[in-house]
């Protein structure tokens, strides 16, 4: 983004730093006789890593031993590097821990009883695999396509119709930090649609990752589009977002009823938002 501060050295050397935690990794769990698998995900099993990219870690450990080691996997981190800080539930079987290069690793415990074929499981980087489980699995995820169904279609809907009357009550109320974060939503909001009309899963809710930038699949009028809908912190900006956000959703609802062969019910959409514009 061409923006100077005084991180630059480091954020350059971020890649050379991650690597030397996954070789710390790799060296601390290769060999390990209760780990049945190794693989990474996010960003490294897809193989489009950047500066900033983090360690998405999934261990499958014999189900014997699982509660053992998902008790452990605090200390489990600190064999890899220097960690300042972690993200945490003692009850969770995943654990974040930030290192103090500004790497983090997401670390994920699982028994094979856990995993199944999935289409997150498509852009996988398995390291470990001496029975070639994951292999299997993997095969398996890449068979698979993901299509929006009319129940994931409906709820998409209904929550675009809810969060744009949160908009308006916070508005209404003073609270324009509520009202901005449902604006925020309702943007995330039509890239789900836009998703599922590509065929690409959506992200989960409030994760906005690789939907711009260089990594994002949408074109350049949709995040055109997107920064069109920003709003400053004025009650009558943010409701005017609103009004420019309709007609692609008019547009996006119209594309995905003809794909799903739903009702589009366009008078039901005039009365939900003329209760608010």
């Amino acid at each position: 983004m061409g923006l100077e501060n005084k991180h630059k050295e480091r954020d350059i050397n971020l890649p050379r730093y991650r690597q030397s935690l996954i070789n710390a990794i790799e060296k601390d769990l290769l060999n390990d006789e209760n780990i049945i698998a190794i693989y990474y995900g996010g960003s490294i099993g897809n193989g489009d890593t950047d500066l900033y990219s983090d360690i998405d870690l999934r261990i499958v450990v014999i189900k014997e031993n699982f509660e053992e080691y998902r008790l452990n996997k605090k200390n489990r981190a600190k064999r890899w590097g220097n960690v300042l800080y972690y993200e945490d539930y003692h009850w969770a079987s995943h654990s974040v821990a930030h290192f103090e290069g500004f790497i983090k690793v997401d670390s994920f415990y699982y028994t094979m009883n856990d995993l199944q074929p999935s289409i997150w499981l498509q852009n996988i980087k398995i390291v470990h695999d001496p029975k070639g489980i994951m292999k299997s699995i993997l095969d398996k995820s890449k068979r698979l396509s993901y299509q929006p169904t009319i129940e994931e279609f409906e709820s998409w809907q209904s929550k675009f119709f809810a969060h744009a009357h949160e908009v308006y009550r916070g508005v209404m109320r003073g609270e324009l930090f509520y009202a901005l974060n449902y604006l925020d939503a309702l943007r995330l909001a039509i890239v789900k649609g836009w998703y599922m009309e590509l065929g690409i899963q959506p992200n989960n809710p409030g994760y906005w990752a690789k939907i711009e930038g260089v990594r994002s699949p949408l074109e350049d009028w949709q995040l055109s589009l997107l920064e069109d809908w920003y709003s400053e912190k004025k009650p009558s900006a943010i409701l005017d977002v609103i009004k420019k956000m309709l007609p692609e959703f008019r547009k996006t609802n119209k594309r995905l009823c003809k794909k799903l062969k739903a009702e589009e019910n366009t008078e039901l959409i005039d009365k939900i938002f003329n209760l608010i514009l």
